[in-house]
């Protein structure tokens, strides 16, 4: 029943973005996809942009298991050393996860996209559990920027291929380039956020990593 009636909001659901083949995508720039499409949703002013929130998830050890990831087809999940999503928190009835990396639907249902992208943290080891830094989207506008630096082996060669826009400056400060990118992450700040509008369980009542697939930027 509850499934039913997430499946009939998500039908009436009119989603923000465009679809997800018209975004702006960078394969391994998560941050600058999310930070693309919040500017996209303040252009288009479909929704106020206070219902949307920029969600970084890593924690101490920058690994952190999501499944349903374009880069590991199969069952098991990516370790990533951090990932960054989209949630709106609709006033329609629903919360949405937006994630371009994802073979989940997009945008994808909170209740779906935690069931089966993030599972359970009740049999994951200790460090492997997912912290979360929920920035609402308006101060992610003004305050990220980045460099690159990080994506940027020892040589100085590139991990992955830059995107060719050129590097996110703003006039706020730096979320992303400060050594301590994953400090200040919160369990289950996502999920109170969701509970807004959703029913869903929190993440230590779901299931495990069995496998491990690293995916580090």
């Amino acid at each position: 029943m509850e499934g039913d009636v997430s499946a009939a909001a998500a039908a009436h659901y009119q989603p923000a973005s465009p679809p997800r083949d018209a975004c702006v995508y960078n394969s391994c720039y998560c941050e600058e996809n999310i930070w693309k499409l919040c500017e996209y949703i303040k252009n288009h002013d479909q929704y106020p942009l206070e219902e949307c929130y920029a969600v970084f998830i890593s924690n101490e050890r920058k690994m952190i298991p999501i499944w349903k990831q374009q880069a590991r087809p199969g069952d098991g999940p990516v370790i990533w050393d951090y990932h960054v999503v989209l949630l709106h928190v609709s006033s329609g009835g629903q919360s949405f996860i937006y994630d371009l990396d994802t073979v989940l639907p997009f945008p994808c249902p909170f209740d779906t996209y935690v069931e089966d992208a993030f599972k359970s943290d009740e049999d994951i080891h200790p460090q492997f559990r997912r912290k979360f830094r929920v920035i609402r989207a308006d101060s992610y506008l003004k305050n990220f920027a980045s460099d690159r630096s990080h994506m940027k082996d020892s040589s100085g060669n590139w991990r992955e291929p830059p995107p060719s826009y050129p590097c996110i400056e703003t006039g706020g400060g730096t979320f992303l380039n400060l050594p301590g990118l994953a400090t200040g992450f919160y369990p289950f700040t996502l999920f109170s956020l969701g509970a807004k509008r959703s029913k869903t369980a929190s993440p230590t009542e779901r299931s495990s990593v069995f496998s491990r697939h690293r995916a580090q930027r």
